[in-house]
C-alpha cells in the first residue's frame, strides 16, 4: 500500500493548526480564567485570613478592655469601700466628740450652778453673820473696849516686820498729806495722844496724823498713807469665819470639820 505523503503532510499541518487554534482560542482563555479564579480565590482566602486575624485581634482587645474595666471596677469598689469606712469612722468620731463635749458642757454647767449656789449661800450666811456681829459689837462697844482696841493697835505697830515698817515709813515720809488714822469710834484725846506717841516712836520721827471715824471698820483702827496701811479690827475675825465657812462648803466629802483660822492684822 502506497503512502500519500501529501495527504499525511496536509493532515499533520491541519492537526498543528487545530492544536494552535484550540490553544489560542480555547485552552488559553480557559487557563486564564482558571488562573484568574485561582488568584481570586487565593485573594479571598488571604482576605479571609486577614479578617480572621483582625477579628482575633479585636477579640483580644475586647477581652483586654473587659479585663481592664473589671480591674477598674474592683479598684473603684475598693476605693469607695475605704472612703465609706473612713467617712463612717469620721462620723462616729465626730459623734463621740460631740457627745463628749455635750457631757463635758453639762458637767461644767452643773459645776457652775453648784458653785453659784455655794457662793450665794456663802454670801448670804456671811452677810447675816457680819450683820449680827456688827450689831452685837456696836451694842457692846464702850469706853473700856475702845481703850483695849487702842492698846492692841499700838502693839500691832510695835510688832510690824522690818519690811512693812520700811514701806510705811517711806510712804509717810514722801506723802505731802497728813497720814490718816481711822477708827470705828471717836477716840478720846488721851487715846489720840497715846497712838500719836506710838506712831512717832515706831517710825522715829514726828508724824502728822489726821483722825477720822469710820464705823465700817467694825471695832477697828487703821493707819494709812499713800496706799500703805497697817490695821487691826474685829472684821479680821469675821473674815476668818467667812473663809472657814467657804472652805466647808467647797469640801466634797460634806463631812469635814471647818478648821480654825487664826485671826490677825492685815497689812497692805
Amino acid at each position: 500500500m502506497l503512502i500519500d505523503w501529501f495527504t499525511v503532510g496536509a493532515q499533520v499541518l491541519n492537526f498543528i493548526i487545530l492544536v494552535w487554534l484550540l490553544k489560542r482560542f480555547l485552552y488559553k482563555p480557559i487557563l486564564d480564567a482558571i488562573d484568574a479564579r485561582e488568584t481570586k480565590i487565593a485573594a479571598q482566602l488571604a482576605d479571609a485570613q486577614h479578617q480572621k486575624l483582625e477579628a482575633q485581634q479585636e477579640r483580644e482587645d475586647y477581652k483586654r478592655k473587659i479585663d481592664d474595666i473589671a480591674q477598674q471596677k474592683l479598684a473603684l469598689l475598693s476605693k469607695a469601700t475605704d472612703e465609706a469606712n473612713s467617712e463612717r469612722q469620721r462620723i462616729l468620731e465626730a459623734a463621740r466628740q460631740a457627745a463628749d463635749a455635750l457631757s463635758a458642757g453639762r458637767q461644767e454647767t452643773l459645776r457652775k450652778e453648784a458653785a453659784r449656789l455655794s457662793e450665794a449661800i456663802t454670801q448670804k450666811v456671811a452677810q447675816e453673820v457680819f450683820a449680827i456681829s456688827r450689831k452685837a459689837l456696836t451694842d457692846l462697844a464702850g469706853e473700856s473696849l475702845e481703850e483695849r482696841m487702842s492698846e492692841v493697835f499700838m502693839q500691832r505697830l510695835r510688832t510690824m516686820t522690818d519690811a512693812t515698817r520700811e514701806k510705811l515709813a517711806t510712804a509717810l515720809h514722801t506723802s505731802e498729806k497728813p497720814a490718816v488714822l481711822r477708827s470705828a469710834f471717836d477716840l478720846l484725846p488721851a487715846q489720840q495722844d497715846s497712838i500719836r506717841s506710838a506712831v512717832n516712836e515706831t517710825f522715829a520721827e514726828e508724824v502728822t496724823l489726821r483722825f477720822e471715824t469710820d464705823p465700817e471698820l467694825v471695832c477697828g483702827i487703821e493707819l494709812a498713807a499713800e496706799g500703805q496701811r497697817v490695821s487691826w479690827s474685829i472684821a479680821e475675825y469675821l473674815g476668818s469665819l467667812d473663809r472657814g465657812f467657804s472652805a466647808l462648803l467647797k469640801s466634797n466629802s460634806g463631812a469635814g470639820v471647818m478648821s480654825k483660822a487664826e485671826p490677825g492684822a492685815s497689812v497692805a
